[in-house]
């Protein structure tokens, strides 16, 4: 009779449960539960990582600025959006400081998954030339994100000063080019840097004073102690009205619709004062794109909607919106104008 082939280890079988294991060998079933085990967790895996973004995570926005401003207030009205609209897990962060930039450090500490966003403004821009012992490389470190508002400011002056246009001023300032002097927020932020763009473009002489945040600078202002400022509209609009300050000229393209009897910088005869502040989002380099995309379209949607724009409206900021490489394309040609303008300038901070 021919021979019958009987296998040694059926899967699983009496037979193979009751055979003897060499030291060192195992069973088919037991070689089969080694590969599944690793595959199920596996699959396991890829199923949590396929789960749209951001899924239950948190995600956390960090604020270079102090709260209260413009960065701050405008990404806290996006971040409510999201979370309403979109049903996202959104923290707002405050990590301010050396002219924003510990900030970029806090999220350059986290990994590059869409999870951690910062919230940049055109004072972040100046940053790397007026501090370029850091080693700054915005365009190198995130990718952009999306532009969510821009803001034009105010030139206000004291109603003692005997000024009623810009042309005005720069008489007086040209005359006088130790009397006058003009208030900011501090080193790098837009009333620092526009003062700084009217002494050179217009070749005038007045001194710069930063102060540490607050009041005290209107206070100041209203009190001749400084003489003119360039500021957000929002926060001298009743002071205008009032007459306690004048307005000379906006740095926007247009007339502002809350200002539509002063003129713009431009009409002046000063184009090369236009200044626009500005807020937008960016990820650290090496997020994925579609993460990337998905905050985009988000944000712009949150954008769209009337009451983000009169919330943005509060604050004298008008929504923007856009693609990614058109954020980007500002971000890089903002790191060039003021690297050069610091130069031109001489700006240097105080040690």
């Amino acid at each position: 009779m021919p021979r019958t082939f009987k296998p040694s280890g059926m899967i699983c079988s009496p037979k193979a449960r009751r055979h003897r294991l060499v030291p060192g060998s195992m069973t088919m079933c037991a070689r089969l539960r080694c590969c599944l085990v690793p595959l199920l967790v596996a699959i396991a895996a890829a199923t949590v990582s396929a789960e749209p973004y951001p899924g239950n995570n948190l995600i956390r926005i960090v604020i270079p600025a102090t709260a209260g401003s413009p960065p701050d207030v405008l990404s806290r009205v996006v971040a409510s959006e999201l979370i309403e609209g979109e049903g996202w897990r959104v923290v707002v962060e405050n990590k301010p400081g050396a002219l924003q930039t510990i900030g970029v450090t806090e999220a350059l500490k986290y990994p590059a998954d869409g999870y951690t966003i910062l919230a940049m403004s055109a004072p972040l821009t100046v940053a790397p030339a007026l501090l370029p012992h850091l080693g700054l490389r915005l365009d190198a470190d995130f990718v952009p994100v999306v532009k969510m508002a821009m803001s034009y400011n105010v030139l206000v002056v004291n109603s003692s000063v005997p000024a009623n246009s810009l042309a005005d001023l720069v008489t007086l300032l040209r005359a006088n080019p130790d009397k006058y002097n003009f208030p900011s927020l501090g080193f790098g932020t837009p009333s620092h840097l526009i003062g700084e763009l009217l002494k050179l473009r217009a070749g005038v002489g007045a001194a710069h004073v930063p102060y540490p945040g607050g009041q005290q600078w209107i206070g100041d202002l209203l009190t001749d102690k400084t003489q003119f400022s360039f500021t957000t509209t929002f926060r001298v609009l009743d002071l205008i009205a009032t007459g306690k300050l004048r307005a000379l000229a906006v740095t926007g393209p247009q007339r502002i619709a809350s200002l539509k009897h002063v003129p713009t910088v431009a009409e002046e005869g000063f184009p090369e004062l236009l200044f626009e502040d500005w807020v937008g989002l960016a990820m650290k380099r090496g997020t994925p794109a579609e993460i990337v995309e998905r905050v985009n379209a988000a944000v712009n949607n949150a954008l769209a909607k009337p009451r983000v724009r009169e919330a943005f409206a509060n604050t004298g900021s008008e929504t923007a919106g856009g693609s990614s490489p058109e954020f980007g394309a500002l971000i890089t040609s903002q790191l060039d104008y003021w690297r050069r303008f610091v130069t031109d300038a001489n700006i240097t901070l105080p040690r």
